[in-house]
């Protein structure tokens, strides 16, 4: 028959993996995974009939919609009239028993829908588009199924979304393609399973790959990301071509305390002709780093996570790694992130008194006798306590900010991307970030660029350290430093 669906090699082998796996279809774009999805769903219900209860959810209507396309031709081939489609609440019936729920998830209020009701199988596509997957793990509650049904959980992603560093994580580098792991936060064995559009030849791959050139807008990595699949390279899709990991990193070994704080110089015994004296108290000698200026930059959150950099800023010298570094650069040696290790959109919810006293202790390892920095002008706000701004709280606990320079997001992200590309000059001051810095590693690379206004971080993504960084590179003058980069 004219319409008689076709299963691609990628398609197959995903639809042989044992059901005792849960699957993530990753891999570039129309490579055939929303497709592979509905085959999982079709072989469910024809495997359990009556026990079949299998969810489909998407982040957006229109994807919802669009899914709903590819089962009606789909299950009107198999099916015919005999399956039935209630587009009101879009659910399939099936002469078996068997439902097909399709759903939008994007919002506590929408996981109401479907809460307190039992699947067997839950599909989600486009699963990337999620920044966090606390809404996603909740759903999870919802898979049970009577004795002898096995429950599963199969998603798919593109590299390069607001979810792209949880999934990476989470799913993408745990093992090599097709290879079962152990999940911790499902207690699940899962398999990756990649494909691009390269693999998919029931569309026309010459025409797609020109479209998805002339998406990028001419981002290099992004292209790799979409066309390739390989979630490593997507790593700038904001920072594209200027986060490289070999110019900006630095090696936290050398980088201690000992470099800036000036350390305590010989006691003159009575015996020396020069000698002020046997119970002299010792003198303070120069630190190798002095000259280089220690501060903080702080980005906000409780629900949300709160980051907090140790910065130091280069008059112009070497580093205790023997780098050079121009005058103005900057190095973040420190951060203090309060992220749910599982999920890097959550925060710890720590109160400011807390908050203030791991600062404290931070900054006090790194020898800062006062504990200072720049933070965002929103906390300076008056915000209903009787303690004043949030400012106001964090200096009644001894640590105090200023507002960063206002000049709009996206000014610095430009200040940012100087600076990160300037990284490893030896005449213009350069951003270095120190390994010991994880939550930056861990988000800002994966960072995407906002789909309206492309100049900009995604804020659906965890933007938290990248917000701190560039409170780090636009702080105030107040008598006590020059700036290197003007608005």
């Amino acid at each position: 028959m004219d319409n008689e669906p076709t299963v691609t090699p990628f398609q197959e082998t995903v639809c042989a993996i044992p059901e005792a796996y849960d699957i993530v279809l990753g891999g570039g774009r129309g490579g055939g995974k929303s497709y592979a999805l509905a085959l999982l769903g079709l072989r469910h219900i024809e495997q359990y009939g009556a026990g079949a209860r299998v969810l489909f959810i998407r982040q957006s209507y229109p994807g919802l919609l669009d899914f709903e396309g590819i089962l009606r031709e789909l299950f009107g081939f198999v099916y015919g009239a005999s399956a039935s489609y209630n587009a009101a609440v879009h659910l399939w019936r099936f002469e078996s028993g068997a439902t097909f729920q399709l759903s939008q998830l994007d919002t506590e209020a929408s996981y109401q829908k479907i809460q307190g009701q039992s699947y067997t199988l839950l599909l989600v596509d486009e699963i990337g588009q999620y920044p966090n997957p606390v809404l996603l793990d909740r759903v999870r509650s919802n898979l049970r199924g009577r004795q002898g049904i096995p429950v599963r959980m199969c998603v798919a992603a593109n590299p390069a979304g607001p979810g792209h560093a949880w999934l990476a994580k989470r799913y993408v580098f745990q093992a090599g393609p097709w290879v079962p792991f152990d999940e911790p936060n499902s207690g699940r064995k899962w398999v990756y399973c990649p494909s691009t559009y390269t693999d998919n030849p029931e569309i026309d791959r010459e025409a797609y790959g020109r479209q998805l050139t002339a998406a990028c807008s001419g981002d290099a990595e992004l292209l790799r990301a979409w066309t390739v699949g390989d979630w490593s390279v997507a790593r700038g899709a904001f920072f594209a071509g200027v986060l490289e990991e070999g110019r900006v990193a630095v090696d936290p070994e050398p980088w201690s305390p000992d470099f800036f704080i000036p350390k305590p110089g010989p006691v003159w015994t009575a015996a020396h002709p020069r000698s002020p004296g046997r119970n002299a108290a010792p003198r303070m000698l120069r630190s190798a780093g002095a000259g280089w200026d220690l501060y903080l930059a702080h980005d906000f959150g409780t629900a949300a996570p709160s980051v907090t950099f140790v910065c130091a800023e280069s008059p112009g010298g070497r580093g205790p790694d023997d780098r050079f570094y121009p005058r103005g650069s900057v190095i973040l040696l420190d951060e203090l992130a309060t992220a749910d290790p599982n999920n890097p959109s959550e925060g710890l919810r720590w109160t400011i008194p807390r908050l203030a006293e791991e600062i404290r202790a931070m900054a006090a390892r790194w020898g800062m006798s006062f504990v200072h920095g720049s933070a965002d002008d929103a906390i300076f706000s008056f915000h209903g306590s009787g303690q004043g701004s949030i400012a106001d709280e964090f200096a009644n606990h001894g640590v105090h900010f200023t507002p960063a320079r206002k000049g709009g997001r996206r000014t610095g992200w430009e200040i940012m991307r100087r600076m990160l590309e300037a990284s490893g000059s030896v005449d213009r001051p350069g951003l270095y970030v120190s390994r010991r810095c994880r939550y930056f590693w861990e988000t800002c690379p994966y960072l995407s660029r906002d789909p309206r206004r492309p100049d900009d971080v995604d804020s659906r993504g965890a933007d938290h350290a990248a917000d701190s960084c560039r409170y780090a590179l636009t702080r105030q003058i107040y008598g006590f430093k020059s700036e290197h980069w003007r608005i």
